[in-house]
C-alpha cells in the first residue's frame, strides 16, 4: 500500500460491497483515506464492511466514522437513484469515486439457459452499472464535480467461458458501456475505466469444483489465482491522480490468463 493518502479528500461508493472484490475495494480506499459509502444488496453485509474499516455501529446510512452503509438492489432505477440521493443526504456532496462491483452468476449452458437466468444476470451485471454510472454521473454533473468511475467487469467479458453465456455477455457490455460513458463524460472531468478481473479467491469462485478450480489454476502463467487486493489495488490507482490521463481503459488483472 502507498504510504502518502492518495484518496485522502475523496467520497468513494462501492457497490457490491458486503463481500469479495467489493470488500477488499472497500479497504483499500479506505486505507487510502478515502471516506467510504459501502452498498449491497445485503444491508447487514454493508454494515460489516463498514465495522472492518473500523467505525462504531450505527443504523443503516449514518456515517460510523468517516463511513457508512446503505442497502440498494441496483437493478432497480429507482434504487439507484435513491442510492445516490441518500449518499449525497448523508455527506452533502456526491461521490467523486464510484466503484460498481455489483454482480451476480447463474451460469448453465446455453442450450439449456432458462430466460429468467439470462435476464437476472444482465440486469444486475449489465443494468445495474448503467443505472449506477447514469445516476452518478448526473450528479457530478449538476455539482460542477470531477470523479473516477470504475466499473468491474471480467475477462470472460473479453474472452468468453463455456456455462456462461449470460455473464459474458453481461461484462462484455459492461466494457463497451465504459467506453462510451468515458467519451461522453471526458468533457466533465469524469474518468470512467472498467477493470477486468480473473480467476479471484472469492465467495463466487468458491463455489466452483476442485477440480475445475486446479485446471484453471494451471492455465494461470504466475501459477495461481488472484486475491481480491490484487483488483483492489488497481481501482486505487484508476480512483487516484496517479492515473488522471486515463480514461476509456480496460485493466486485466488475471495473473497472465488469457493473455
Amino acid at each position: 500500500m502507498a504510504t502518502q493518502l492518495r484518496l485522502r479528500s475523496a467520497l468513494s461508493l462501492v457497490t457490491g460491497a458486503g463481500s469479495g472484490i467489493g470488500r477488499a475495494v472497500c479497504a483499500r480506499l479506505a486505507g487510502e483515506g478515502a471516506t467510504v459509502a459501502a452498498c449491497d444488496l445485503d444491508g447487514a453485509a454493508a454494515r460489516e464492511t463498514v465495522q472492518l474499516l473500523g467505525g462504531p455501529g450505527s443504523e443503516e446510512g449514518a456515517p460510523r466514522g468517516n463511513h457508512a452503509a446503505f442497502q440498494a438492489d441496483v437493478s432497480e432505477a429507482r434504487a439507484a437513484r435513491s442510492l445516490l440521493q441518500q449518499v449525497q443526504a448523508c455527506f452533502s456532496r456526491p461521490p467523486s469515486v464510484v466503484v460498481s462491483c455489483a454482480g451476480i452468476t447463474r451460469d448453465e449452458f446455453l442450450l439449456q439457459m432458462s430466460e429468467d437466468d439470462w435476464d437476472r444476470v444482465i440486469a444486475v451485471n449489465l443494468k445495474g452499472i448503467f443505472l449506477v454510472t447514469q445516476a452518478a454521473a448526473q450528479a457530478l454533473v449538476s455539482s460542477g464535480s470531477h470523479g473516477s468511475i470504475i466499473n468491474i467487469s471480467s475477462i470472460v467479458g473479453k474472452v468468453g467461458n463455456m456455462g456462461q453465456a449470460n455473464y459474458a455477455a453481461s461484462k462484455a457490455g459492461v466494457i463497451g458501456l465504459t467506453q462510451t460513458a468515458a467519451r461522453e463524460l471526458g468533457r466533465h472531468g469524469i474518468r470512467c475505466n472498467s477493470v477486468l478481473p480473473g480467476f479471484i479467491a472469492t465467495p463466487m469462485t468458491q463455489k466452483m469444483p476442485q477440480k475445475v478450480k486446479d485446471k484453471v489454476t494451471g492455465m494461470i502463467p504466475m501459477g495461481h489465482m488472484g486475491n481480491p487486493e490484487d483488483v483492489a489495488d488497481v481501482v486505487a490507482f484508476l480512483a487516484s491522480e496517479d492515473s488522471g490521463y486515463i480514461t476509456g481503459a480496460s485493466v486485466e488483472v488475471t495473473g497472465g490468463l488469457f493473455m
